[in-house]
């Protein structure tokens, strides 16, 4: 979830999506905006409809064409004309390369890569974040470059096909040199968390469930 002035704004909604919400007492978002289709970044969509119910409004979504064709392959009887009611209701905004505004928050999409799978990570004034990715274009490095926090992927310390590997997001982290990196996306084949945090740069750390950063 970003915050800025009165926007909230949250990135993906995983099966927890709900738990979250109420965890940090959420009264409503200003936007859901997704990275990709994975199941694990939109199984939550459907509980958007207690924001619908308390503050009498649809939900504006924010995902780029492909992501939109598989929310309505996931979600049919949300985009049925005949709409059966409490279904959730959302606007759909189509999102791509270019920077887009929600509220008082600008984002700037950066595209990286999950195996064959183009994933939109997203970059807001001087934080970054980037879920779901083994790849990142020199193009796209150009984006995040300067960014004073930087969260990325890191699912485990072997190999995989599709994420970076520990050793991996710490090299790119190294490399792009932000005051503070997170790493997210981690599976229990990482270890625990304060045994990785012993063997990280001091400015790198594993992030956690209720994390909070001030920029």
């Amino acid at each position: 979830m970003l915050e800025q002035n009165g926007t909230m704004v949250v990135i993906d909604s995983g099966p927890d999506f709900r738990q979250q919400m109420l965890r940090c007492n959420a009264k409503d978002i200003h936007g859901l905006v997704f990275t990709h289709e994975h199941k694990d970044h939109i199984a939550g969509m459907d509980d958007i409809r207690a924001f619908n119910y308390i503050n009498h409004k649809k939900v504006d979504v924010y995902a780029s064409p492909r992501v939109q064709s598989a929310l309505r392959r996931e979600y049919p009887y949300v985009f049925e004309d005949l709409k059966y009611p409490g279904i959730p209701e959302i606007t759909l905004h189509t999102i791509d390369k270019d920077p887009f505004t929600i509220g008082n928050i600008t984002l700037l999409p950066v595209e990286v890569m999950h195996y064959h799978l183009p994933v939109l990570g997203f970059r807001t004034g001087d934080f970054t974040y980037i879920t779901d990715a083994n790849f990142i274009p020199p193009a796209e490095m150009k984006k995040i470059r300067g960014s004073r926090i930087i969260v990325i992927n890191a699912l485990r310390r072997e190999p995989h096909v599709s994420h970076f590997t520990l050793s991996e997001a710490v090299s790119l982290l190294e490399d792009l040199a932000p005051e503070k990196g997170y790493l997210v996306h981690m599976s229990h084949q990482m270890g625990l968390h304060e045994e990785i945090n012993r063997e990280l740069p001091p400015f790198i750390r594993c992030a956690y469930d209720g994390l909070e950063i001030t920029i």
